[in-house]
């Protein structure tokens, strides 16, 4: 018998014609999980999703085993902003994001830190965390856990690094939110921060300070994309899977750590041609269950 094991593999997918559509996208290219925004991503305002479709999502996952469901929150969101406006919409758009994943049944909610201009790094994580503290305020959960994605590096973005998103989440668990905290790798930015995740020993030392630091049980979603940028370049720039840097072996690799069989490994890939959402779902199955030698023609 093998003991390998094949992650779940999803996409982020379209909730046109209502959030249930969403599912369905996700069973049609193959995914077992999937990603969504709740609303959408480039508006402050959002409205509920509607009952009758909340109630078809929860079915053909229930049906179709299609877990997790994990929600990205929107664009314009920045709870580190030092400006009192952007800060405010940010709060109330953050809280507002949490209240569409809990009546959608959701099982991760994750956010970007934001970005710190006009104020040092420290205070722009103590304003991070002190904005999911007050979007948060009165709302709590033990099914649904915030997570922070770690980020490329361009600019003022906080969480190139992981010791800044443990910060936060440090800053949280003393505040006592009422939801579990934890974190979303994105190996695209992992890899323009200039973490080594492509070679063999570079993966290895980065899997030991991701434990050491942020804790491997607190890393239930990998976002898997591929990047245009080299590393190190701090380009904030997803390719599809085999044609950035990181390559097909890179995510092989990655894929069979077996410190990362059991996470949720979630495409957010571009569709630069008709089916290359199927095809990089595919790619990843493949890699996902490829000998630890797999031949190059992966």
């Amino acid at each position: 018998m093998s003991d390998v094991i094949v992650p779940r593999i999803g996409i982020h997918t379209s909730t046109a014609g209502g959030i249930d559509q969403a599912a369905v996208r996700a069973l049609e290219l193959g995914a077992n999980c999937f990603q969504v925004f709740s609303a959408s991503p480039r508006m402050w305002r959002a409205a509920p999703p509607q009952a009758d479709a909340i109630a078809r999502l929860m079915t053909l996952r229930r049906d179709h085993d299609l877990k997790p469901l994990v929600v990205h929150d929107n664009y314009l969101i920045n709870l580190a902003s030092a400006d009192p406006v952007i800060r405010r919409k940010s709060i109330a758009a953050y809280r507002g994001e949490i209240e569409r994943a809990l009546a959608v049944g959701a099982d991760y909610l994750v956010a970007h830190p934001g970005s710190y201009r006009g104020q040092s790094l420290e205070a722009g994580i103590e304003a991070c965390a002190g904005g999911v503290r007050e979007a948060a305020a009165g709302l709590k959960s033990r099914t649904l856990t915030l997570l922070i994605e770690n980020t490329a590096g361009s600019g003022a973005a906080i969480g190139s690094r992981f010791e800044e998103l443990a910060e936060i989440r440090r800053l949280l668990q003393r505040a006592g939110v009422g939801f579990r905290v934890g974190f979303c790798i994105d190996t695209c930015h992992a890899w323009a921060a200039g973490y080594d995740i492509v070679s063999e020993k570079g993966l290895e030392a980065v899997v030991c300070e991701i434990a050491r630091i942020l804790g491997l049980d607190h890393i239930p979603v990998i976002h898997a994309n591929d990047s245009k940028g080299a590393f190190g370049s701090r380009l904030d720039r997803h390719a599809n899977i085999g044609e950035g840097t990181i390559g097909r072996q890179g995510f092989r690799r990655i894929l069979r750590h077996p410190a990362l069989r059991d996470k949720a490994f979630i495409l957010e890939t571009p569709v630069d041609q008709e089916g290359d959402d199927r095809r990089n779902l595919r790619l990843l199955k493949r890699l996902a269950s490829a000998p630890p030698r797999a031949n190059k023609s992966l």
